[in-house]
């Protein structure tokens, strides 16, 4: 999956990320066009998941 689709599927399941996560807060899972890698590494800081976990948890979603 690419980042585009990423960014598309991130959409629709920031919501419940932001459940599973209780730390996160919005402005970790808002990002501006062309800062979805950025905001990837936020949630990587707080979720201690690697970047390719998240694609793969945002994925299954």
């Amino acid at each position: 999956m690419n980042s585009e689709q990423l960014e598309g599927k991130w959409k629709q399941v920031k919501g419940q990320f932001k459940q599973k996560y209780g730390d996160l807060t919005d402005d970790d899972v808002t990002y501006t066009e062309g800062k979805f890698d950025e905001m990837l590494g936020k949630l990587q800081e707080k979720t201690g998941k690697t970047k390719e976990q998240l694609s793969d948890e945002i994925n299954n979603w």
